[in-house]
């Protein structure tokens, strides 16, 4: 029986071959964000699509849409993970860009129509890119292992979803401090996520390691957003 080939994590390459892997890393993520922009732009002229997302915010829909948000993206991650193929990973990465441009249409389309213009979406879209970069900045920078993130952000996240149903079901608003609690977790995640690349990933794994750093973007792209939205 002819033997598979064995992946070679990045912890065991040379450092010529990690930077070329964070550049193509890098380069999905930023095209990630491209389609994203791309898919949102189209959805939000379709009224339908637009009726359709809003509808899915009032009462226990919302929950039913944020179990299929993340059914769809965890799908969407590990088939992207497991597959050697890169036609399937692509088709992963669309369908993950897909389902985060969805779940964005209601909040997007408060920011837009109820504050009269794109400013603050540009904002939190800057402050974001900024926080991200600065943070990426900080593992290659320091080298620092932050692998010791995981089980304080896996609690955390626990904590957040059910904060978030129970918001759901008893009818209360989480408010501004929630929403600074979760850009911390998402913080911590892109330090955890870029930190972990040469222990998770091979060097054909690019595309899988920037869904996972896209994900933290966009988890940190959402609470910005809502942390400038409540400010008016």
């Amino acid at each position: 029986m002819e033997n598979l080939p064995q992946k070679v994590l990045l912890n065991t390459l040379s450092d010529t071959e990690r930077v070329a892997f964070y550049k193509k890393t890098y380069a999905h993520v930023a095209g990630g964000v491209l389609m994203f922009i791309i898919f949102e732009y189209l959805m939000l002229q379709s009224e339908a699509i637009v009726n359709f997302a809003l509808s899915l915010t009032e009462g226990y829909r919302w929950l039913f849409m944020l179990g299929g948000f993340m059914f769809m993206t965890n799908y969407a991650e590990r088939m992207a993970l497991k597959s050697d193929d890169k036609t399937m990973q692509y088709v992963s990465y669309g369908i993950y860009i897909l389902a985060e441009a969805f779940i964005f249409i209601p909040l997007l389309y408060m920011a837009i129509y109820f504050t009269e213009g794109f400013d603050l979406i540009n904002q939190a879209a800057v402050v974001t890119l900024s926080l991200f970069t600065g943070l990426s900045a900080i593992v290659f920078v320091t080298k620092t292992d932050f692998s010791f993130l995981r089980a304080g952000l896996t609690v955390g996240f626990f904590i957040a979803i059910g904060l978030i149903i129970a918001g759901m079901i008893f009818g209360f608003n989480l408010g501004l401090w929630f929403s600074v609690g979760m850009c911390v977790l998402a913080a911590g995640t892109i330090l955890y996520q870029t930190s972990s690349l040469v222990n998770i990933y091979s060097e054909d794994q690019y595309v899988p390691a920037a869904i996972g750093l896209f994900a933290s973007l966009m988890l940190l792209f959402w609470y910005v957003l809502q942390i400038f939205m409540s400010r008016d």
